[in-house]
């Protein structure tokens, strides 16, 4: 029997009814659910931060980035030591930057035994030769150093400082029979002064990766 609208008393209308769509859900989407769009400052802020840190590597920890500058400034000292006892200049601005390269990143090729001890030996050929072949100016130091990359590299050697040691060569014009073995002695005393505080630090990474 179906009900009329005149059965429902006078001045008030029915609701009317809906069957219920049992494949239909009447639940409603909870505000939280949908996920907030981010504020336009909030935005702005996140770019700022991702532009300020870039892509550089993690700054290290107190205790590693203490351990590798007292351990470059202790081979460096020893160099000068040296020096002051041969009244020779030991210490040059190529061999400050290998000591950096092996005690800040020793894991990188440019720091293996191979790389700084065949490197600067090369680098000393290439800027005695140039020297002898075109003297000494800023030109020929120039090309001298380009020479001397292509042949670390033919030579698997990859050693970016020793690059400025024929620049110093052809510039400075140094004795070979004294430069040449200080060179060598002192690229030596880099590496086993690398091999000894990586274990003295439990944490750092073990160097050299390879001798050879």
């Amino acid at each position: 029997m179906v009900d009329h609208p005149a059965s429902a008393p006078p001045g008030r209308i029915r609701p009317v009814v809906l069957p219920r769509n049992p494949y239909m859900s009447t639940a409603l989407p909870s505000p939280s659910a949908a996920p907030a769009a981010p504020a336009p400052e909030s935005a702005a802020g996140s770019a700022r931060s991702r532009i300020a840190a870039g892509r550089a590597p993690a700054r290290p920890t107190t205790a590693a980035a203490f351990h590798s500058t007292s351990a470059v400034t202790a081979v460096l000292l020893g160099l000068v030591g040296i020096g002051a006892l041969l009244h020779e200049p030991v210490l040059i601005p190529p061999l400050a930057a290998s000591a950096a390269l092996v005690h800040s990143a020793p894991t990188l090729p440019l720091a293996q035994p191979r790389s700084v001890v065949v490197g600067h030996l090369l680098a000393s050929a290439v800027g005695y030769g140039a020297l002898a072949a075109a003297g000494s100016s800023a030109w020929v130091a120039a090309v001298a150093a380009g020479v001397t990359l292509s042949l670390l590299m033919a030579a698997r050697t990859p050693h970016s400082p020793a690059c400025a040691t024929s620049v110093v060569i052809v510039l400075q014009s140094p004795a070979p029979a004294r430069f040449v073995p200080l060179l060598f002695g002192a690229t030596v005393l880099l590496v086993l002064t690398g091999y000894a505080a990586s274990r003295i630090r439990r944490a750092a990474p073990r160097y050299p990766a390879y001798w050879w």
